[in-house]
């Protein structure tokens, strides 16, 4: 098989994923969609958590053109994308019990924001306790999971529970245990993982979902514009101001 017949299954294969979501999960994206403009126009703040390679997601949601100020990324250090070395420091972070409960205990996360836990498996310490702790102190928690995991895997958690247990509404990504959707002669593991462009785009059409509502509402949605086009620093700078106490990424 030629490397091209590969590259085009790959992209067959999250575009199948993607169209599952968009038809299976319909439900729960306008569902976080609803809880994220209840939180806005209630006054509350936005943050969003991923470890390891699950926080590339929540990452491209926070400062981004076209996605609303309000997302805040809440970084738990050494658990960020591979910001540590050796990298695979971080998978051992997400196992770990405690280190949720005091990066929440230190934010400035409080009864009445909201919360978007993004883990694929959901299985280990850290995501559990992220959505366990963030309930407790009062937030709404919106996960973005594989749920396949919780079918196919055991938790890492103390409790024998999931991530999908401890949230308000969640969404599955469809991804299959293992996140490797090729698999070609001549190689024994399965490759091709999938879940980044998943995760990105189902998150996305949570914000968008949220913006579009809010707009419905009559509230204008707090959102970035590309700093690229004539106009979009001075927007901005507008925005970042008048939302500066709902906004941790800027000084």
């Amino acid at each position: 098989m030629s490397e091209h017949q590969l590259a085009g299954q790959f992209l067959d294969a999250a575009i199948g994923l993607l169209q599952r979501v968009r038809d299976e999960e319909a439900g729960a994206i306008a569902a976080a969609g609803s809880l994220i403009a209840d939180t806005v126009e209630a006054g509350g703040r936005l943050f969003v958590f991923g470890a390891g390679h699950s926080s590339l997601p929540a990452q491209d949601v926070v400062y981004r053109a076209g996605g609303l100020a309000l997302m805040n990324l809440l970084s738990v250090p050494g658990a960020v994308g591979v910001d540590v070395m050796p990298a695979t420091l971080g998978s051992a972070l997400e196992r770990v019990g405690g280190l949720a409960g005091a990066v929440l205990d230190t934010s400035p996360a409080q009864p009445g924001d909201l919360l978007i836990v993004i883990s694929l498996s959901g299985r280990n310490s850290l995501p559990v306790e992220m959505a366990m702790n963030a309930r407790a102190l009062g937030l709404t928690v919106v996960g973005l999971t594989s749920l396949a995991y919780a079918e196919e895997t055991k938790s890492r958690h103390v409790s024998g529970t999931f991530l999908k247990d401890h949230c308000d509404v969640v969404i599955d990504s469809k991804v299959a245990p293992g996140d490797a959707e090729l698999s070609a002669e001549g190689l024994e593991g399965r490759f091709g993982p999938a879940s980044t462009v998943v995760a990105s785009a189902a998150l996305q059409a949570i914000v968008a979902s949220a913006t579009g509502e809010l707009a419905a509402r009559g509230v204008n949605p707090p959102v970035l514009r590309s700093g690229n086009v004539d106009g979009g620093h001075e927007w901005n700078g507008q925005v970042l101001a008048e939302y500066r106490d709902r906004i941790f990424f800027r000084y």
